[in-house]
C-alpha cells in the first residue's frame, strides 16, 4: 500500500467526490462557488499572468540552443508519422471544445458585445485568444518537461520526476512528491468527470434536437455507459491499436466537417474572418495576454477568459502526460512546433468557419440560436444546405472527441496510480474507466456538474505554482545538460 500511495489516495478523493454529490451537493455546490469566486476575483492576475509565462518559455526554449535536444537518447525516433501524432494530441486537448464551442462561442460574445460590426470582430478576436497559443503552452509546459525527464534522464512518468533538479531524488519519493503527484490526480479527475458529464449532455442534446431522443436520465446512463465500453476497450487495446485507430478516424471526421461546412456556408466571409482575426490576434497578443480590467466589472473576464485559463491548466496534467507519451524522439523544437503552432492554427479556421457561418445569419436569428448554448450548432446548420448530414457528422464527432479524451484521462490516470509506468496494467485502465465513468453519472443525476467543474478551476491554482515552477526545473536541467557538452 505504501508503494502505491498515490493510487490510495486518489481513490479516496474520487469516492469522497462522488458522496459528496450525492449527500451534500447543495454544500458541496456553494462552497466550490465561493472558492472559485475568491480565486477570479484576487488570483485573476495570477492565472492572466502564468499562461504569457507558460507561452513565452515554451517558445523560447524551442528556438534557443536547448531547441535541438531530444526527448529521449540522442539516437531516437519518433514512435509515430506526424498525421498520427497531430491527431492524436489534438483529439485529447481540445477536440470536443471545437464541435461545441465552434459556433456558440463567437455568436454569445457577438451578442454581449452588442450584436453589431464591431461586436463581430471583436468577438472573433477573443475566440483566437482563448483557442489559441495559450491553451498549448499549457500542455506543452507540462509534456515537454515531463518527456525531457521521463525518457532522457529515465524518470518514472510522474509529474514529481519533473522536480528531480529542485527536490532531489529522495524529495521526489517523499511528501512533497507524492502531493504534487496527487494534485495532478484530482486536476485530472476533475477535468475527465466534467468533460466527459458535458459532452454526455451535449451528444444528448443533439440527438434530441434531431431525432427526438428524450433528454432523460435512462438516455444519459445509456450514453455514458456506451462510451465507457468503448473509451475502457481503446484504452485496453493501447495507443497503438486503440487510441491511434481512433483519433485517425476524428482527424478526417474533423477535415470532412470544417472543409464541407466551408462549401455550403459564407466561404469569402470565412477567408476573410479568418485573415482580420489572426491580424488582430497577433496584434494585441502581449496587451490581451495582460488585460484584467483593473477599473471595470470583471464578470465577463471571470467567465470567460480567466476560467479558460485555469480550466487549460487544470487540463494540463493528462493532456501533458499523454501527449508526452506518444512524442518520444521528436526534439524539443519540433515538438513545440507541433503541439503550440499546428493546433492553434487548426483552431483559427475551424472557428472562422464555422463561426462565420452564424455571424452570417441575422441579429433576430442569432438571438435565438445562443438561447440553448448546447445547440447553437445545430441550430445554425439547419439554416443550410445539408445541414442536418453535417449535424449527425458532428454528433459524431462529439462522441470520438469524448471518448479520445477520456482516452487520454484513463493513461495519465493509470500512470500516476502505476508508479508512472508507462505501460500501466489493463486493470487499472478498467478500474478508472469504471470509476470515472460512475462519478460522472451520479454527479449528473444529482446536478453536481457544476460543483465539479469548479473544482477543477480551484485545482488549477496549485497546478498553475507547480507548473511555474517546472520550467524553472527544466530549464536547470537543460543547462547541466549543456555545461556537459
Amino acid at each position: 500500500m505504501k508503494k502505491n500511495l498515490v493510487f490510495y489516495i486518489s481513490l479516496f478523493i474520487t469516492a469522497v467526490f462522488i458522496a459528496l454529490g450525492l449527500l451534500a451537493n447543495d454544500v458541496f455546490t456553494a462552497a466550490t462557488i465561493a472558492a472559485k469566486d475568491f480565486l477570479v476575483t484576487y488570483f485573476g492576475w495570477f492565472y492572466l499572468f502564468c499562461m504569457f509565462v507558460f507561452v513565452v518559455f515554451s517558445l523560447g526554449i524551442a528556438f534557443s540552443k536547448y531547441g535541438k535536444i531530444k526527448l529521449g537518447p540522442d539516437d531516437s525516433v519518433p514512435e509515430y508519422s506526424n498525421r498520427s501524432w497531430f491527431a492524436m494530441l489534438f483529439a485529447a486537448g481540445m477536440g470536443i471544445g471545437l464541435v461545441f464551442w465552434g459556433t456558440a462561442e463567437p455568436l454569445t460574445h457577438y451578442m454581449s458585445f452588442g450584436g453589431d460590426e464591431g461586436a463581430a470582430n471583436l468577438a472573433m478576436k477573443k475566440v483566437f485568444m482563448h483557442w489559441g497559443f495559450h491553451p498549448w503552452a499549457a500542455y506543452a509546459i507540462i509534456g515537454m518537461s515531463l518527456g525531457y525527464f521521463q525518457y532522457r534522464k529515465n524518470a518514472p512518468g510522474l509529474i514529481s520526476s519533473i522536480f528531480l533538479p529542485l527536490l532531489g531524488e529522495k524529495g521526489v519519493k517523499g511528501p512533497i512528491g507524492k502531493l504534487i503527484d496527487v494534485c495532478a490526480v484530482f486536476a485530472t479527475v476533475a477535468g475527465f468527470a466534467t468533460s466527459l458529464g458535458q459532452g454526455t449532455m451535449q451528444i444528448n442534446s443533439g440527438l434530441n434536437f434531431l431525432f427526438q431522443v428524450p433528454k432523460t436520465d435512462m438516455v444519459k446512463v445509456i450514453i455514458i455507459f456506451t462510451l465507457m465500453v468503448i473509451y475502457t476497450c481503446t484504452a485496453v487495446k493501447g495507443i497503438d491499436k486503440g487510441v491511434k485507430f481512433l483519433s485517425d478516424i476524428n482527424f478526417v471526421l474533423a477535415f470532412t466537417i470544417m472543409l464541407g461546412v466551408f462549401l455550403i456556408g459564407p466561404k469569402l466571409l470565412s477567408i476573410n474572418v479568418f485573415i482580420n482575426s489572426l491580424g488582430s490576434y497577433i496584434n494585441s497578443f502581449v496587451a490581451d495576454s495582460f488585460s484584467s480590467n483593473p477599473f471595470g466589472d470583471k464578470t465577463w473576464l471571470g467567465s470567460w477568459t480567466i476560467f479558460y485559463w485555469a480550466w487549460w491548466i487544470a487540463w494540463g496534467p493528462f493532456v501533458g502526460t499523454f501527449i508526452a507519451r506518444i512524442s518520444r524522439g521528436r526534439t524539443i523544437r519540433e515538438f513545440v512546433i507541433g503541439v503550440i503552432f499546428a493546433p492553434s492554427i487548426v483552431s483559427f479556421l475551424w472557428f472562422s468557419i464555422f463561426g462565420s457561418l452564424g455571424l452570417n445569419l441575422d441579429k433576430q436569428m442569432i438571438a435565438k440560436a445562443v438561447e440553448s448554448t448546447e445547440t447553437v450548432l445545430f441550430v445554425v446548420l439547419r439554416e443550410y444546405p445539408l445541414g442536418m448530414v453535417f449535424s449527425f457528422i458532428a454528433i459524431c464527432l462529439l462522441i470520438t472527441f469524448s471518448i479520445t479524451s477520456s482516452n487520454s484521462g484513463i493513461f495519465a490516470l493509470s500512470m500516476f496510480s502505476s508508479s508512472g509506468d508507462m505501460n500501466p496494467g489493463n486493470g487499472k485502465k478498467i478500474l478508472w474507466g469504471a470509476l470515472l465513468a460512475l462519478l460522472t453519472l451520479v454527479l449528473l443525476m444529482s446536478g453536481g456538474l457544476a460543483a465539479l467543474k469548479n473544482s477543477s478551476i480551484i485545482a488549477a491554482f496549485p497546478l498553475a505554482i507547480i507548473m511555474l515552477l517546472a520550467c524553472f526545473c527544466l530549464l536547470k536541467a537543460l543547462k547541466s545538460e549543456d555545461t556537459k557538452d
